[in-house]
């Protein structure tokens, strides 16, 4: 797809979570249609390191999207439309492991779907593909995210298995032990985004910010149930870290790709 902008090379997306919305230089909104109705909100265009960045809200401005409804086919859509190759997702989780701290960041390497309700492919037939999502983030974003991490310092956790569930309510003790006996971290908006990127064979990395331990957590002797304002507080807290690692990933990126995600289609087709 060419990108709608003549002038304007957008090979770099962003989407944000909670609290993460004004970090772009020289920012300009822009209306995209697509297939599937309209993004989450208007997508801001701006520079950094004269670099172009898209930025979407994946709750939108006013977080009028409850996971469950975020439009997520129409947002990857949207990206690919600009001609935008990577995606940087930060988002918020609950941890499922003593180890892994309110604070620290986890770099996924693997998901786990525990959604039942969501469209999560472009392929509707006739035409099929069926994407391999064996290693599905990309494994130069997830080095490069995890040297930049280590660099600043930040307490990051190089692999881990993101869970992610329904939403909007948050887990119960029960539902919580056993997600802690097959995940890391806990999450309701990391699927599908990850494997409609793939679809569209783009690069795409969680960044994972720690606000909560999660009620069913084993070895915790008292473990508070999570709320939406100790996430917020958590991740307001930690808003400046995690736009110093996004800001030093875009800066550090090589022009070309030479992973695998771009060739994501290539056997996904039965002929």
């Amino acid at each position: 797809m060419s990108s709608l902008l003549s002038n304007t090379q957008v090979k770099i997306g962003v989407f944000g979570g909670s609290g993460f919305y004004d970090f772009l230089n020289k920012p300009r909104e822009i209306t995209i249609k697509t297939p599937f109705g309209a993004p989450s909100d208007k997508i801001t265009i701006g520079e950094y390191q004269s670099k172009k960045i898209a930025f979407l809200p994946r709750h939108g401005k006013k977080h009028q999207y409850p996971p469950h409804k975020i439009p997520y086919l129409a947002n990857l859509w949207a990206f690919k439309k600009l001609g935008v190759e990577r995606i940087i997702a930060p988002c918020a989780v609950g941890s499922l492991k003593p180890k892994i701290k309110p604070g620290d960041f986890v770099v996924p390497d693997q998901f786990f779907n525990f959604t039942k309700k969501r469209e999560d492919t472009f392929f509707n037939g006739p035409k099929t593909a069926h994407i391999s999502s064996a290693d599905p983030y990309c494994p130069d974003l997830r080095n490069l995210a995890i040297k930049v991490s280590k660099k600043l310092k930040i307490p990051t956790h190089s692999k881990g298995t993101i869970l992610v569930i329904e939403g909007p309510r948050f887990s119960s003790r029960a539902e919580s032990r056993y997600f802690s006996s097959i995940a890391d971290v806990i999450n309701m908006t990391a699927y599908p985004e990850i494997a409609l990127a793939r679809e569209l064979e783009m690069c795409y990395i969680n960044i994972a910010l720690i606000t909560d331990y999660d009620v069913g957590l084993k070895n915790k002797k008292s473990v508070k149930p999570v709320s939406v304002q100790e996430v917020v507080k958590i991740f307001k807290e930690n808003n400046e870290k995690v736009k110093k690692v996004i800001f030093e990933i875009i800066e550090t990126m090589p022009e070309k790709r030479n992973c695998p995600c771009q060739n994501a289609l290539k056997n996904a087709f039965i002929n």
